[in-house]
């Protein structure tokens, strides 16, 4: 399952996100990959808009680990101060963009070419 979703980072606070995620905490890496998040990614705009995407075979399961999850608490409440209109937990609250188009899904598709 392929996950896409959107946050607001408040402009002001930028270039403190951005230094915050050179080196994420060890913890909160293992933390990730024991949730059964791979392949994750941030993508940040000039204006703020974060798109993240990640891969999971159970998107629920990994949300569910993830908060319940000793070593994620303390990261998760400090990157909450980061976004605009957010109550609570980043990843439990962000707004998910749905797929329309996947090129390896479309080729996987495609009859086989003849010789």
């Amino acid at each position: 399952m392929r996950v896409c979703f959107q946050l607001q980072v408040l402009p002001e606070l930028m270039d403190e996100y951005i230094e915050h995620h050179r080196h994420v905490w060890p913890q909160m890496l293992q933390a990730i990959k024991d949730a059964g998040r791979r392949n994750y990614s941030l993508f940040l705009r000039g204006d703020g808009l974060l798109i993240g995407y990640y891969e999971t075979d159970d998107d629920e399961a990994a949300k569910a680990a993830l908060d319940a999850d000793p070593r994620t608490a303390l990261w998760e409440e400090q990157m909450s101060e980061f976004f605009v209109s957010l109550d609570g937990r980043a990843d439990q609250q962000a707004q998910r963009l749905g797929e329309v188009f996947n090129l390896e899904d479309q080729l996987a598709h495609l009859p086989a070419a003849k010789n």
